[in-house]
């Protein structure tokens, strides 16, 4: 199943999807006859999602005259970032690619180069995350060096405390595609990385959340991104250091992850301080991050 939230007629509201990824269905309106669908935003869905939930929606799922009443073309709606206000700040990996550690290295030794035996955690302040199709903000004067990077997005079904690797992906809900906006001046001149990756709008989340199920193995998804239309990021999830249940079996050994819990687990080499010379994001530049079996999350630079 994808998870959407769209704003219709001026509230925002869960839209489900099935096996036609250019249609969704109004949660509201399929709540009218199953009412433990009743959610009133995307955190409570997951906060309360079941078996039982499950099971409703796939009974609803074969009713074409119920779902005829709740069909939304996904293109024709607008969609908010799929947990429009997170419980929580995001958690990030930082570093969590090889080949970017070596770019990045190559951009500053000194903010990003040497051992890294451990993995790298750090969070992101998201006070409201960004949908696809809304602009990023460049904040002239304050930020000189903005940059992207494509990650693939974990959330967190339930929560989770001392749990094993193996155990880890029962933990799991779904995935979405997170750009994780970076100023790169504020990020090297605060060395923790919280400012530079924090500011408003610097949270680019979506389009939807797939379900667990349907993406399979996480670390086999091809994940690219293009700015302008020039191909500038392309590789694959298995080429994480840290897997995805790797991280979330060892953030748990002291942390309860809480349902909601949003992981973004690091991007791939080909990011503007990568370049060479860097080549930072400019005010009309389009970003697009692509994630295989979820979709494109597509921002603009305002």
């Amino acid at each position: 199943m994808r998870f959407y939230t769209a704003e219709i007629n001026g509230k925002e509201e869960i839209l489900v999807g099935f096996d036609d990824k250019k249609v969704a269905y109004r949660l509201p309106v399929l709540a009218k006859l199953a009412p433990q669908l009743a959610f009133t935003d995307m955190n409570s869905l997951i906060a309360g999602w079941s078996a039982s939930v499950r099971e409703a929606l796939v009974a609803l799922a074969a009713n074409a005259d119920v779902l005829r009443g709740a069909a939304v073309q996904v293109a024709e709606v607008k969609l908010c970032a799929p947990i429009v206000h997170p419980r929580q700040d995001v958690i990030c990996l930082g570093i969590n690619y090889a080949a970017h550690g070596v770019e990045a290295g190559h951009f500053s030794s000194e903010d990003f180069g040497g051992e890294r035996p451990y993995t790298i955690y750090f969070s992101k302040r998201v006070n409201r995350a960004t949908a696809t199709g809304e602009a990023v903000p460049s904040y002239e004067g304050l930020v000189d060096s903005l940059d992207y990077e494509c990650e693939l997005g974990v959330v967190l079904g339930k929560d989770c405390k001392g749990v094993s690797v193996s155990e880890a992906r029962e933990y799991i809900f779904g995935y979405t595609i997170i750009n994780d906006i970076s100023a790169r001046n504020l990020q090297t001149r605060h060395k923790q990385w919280y400012l530079g990756k924090s500011l408003d709008g610097f949270t680019p989340m979506g389009p939807c959340i797939v379900t667990a199920d349907e993406i399979g193995d996480e670390q086999a998804l091809d994940i690219s991104c293009t700015v302008n239309g020039q191909l500038r990021q392309n590789s694959n999830t298995s080429r994480m250091l840290q897997t995805v249940c790797g991280a979330i079996s060892e953030l748990s050994q002291g942390i309860t992850l809480q349902a909601g819990t949003i992981i973004a687990t690091g991007t791939p080499a080909g990011v503007g301080m990568g370049m060479k010379p860097p080549v930072f994001l400019n005010p009309g530049d389009e970003i697009v991050c692509h994630i295989e079996k979820i979709g494109d999350l597509v921002n603009t630079i305002a």
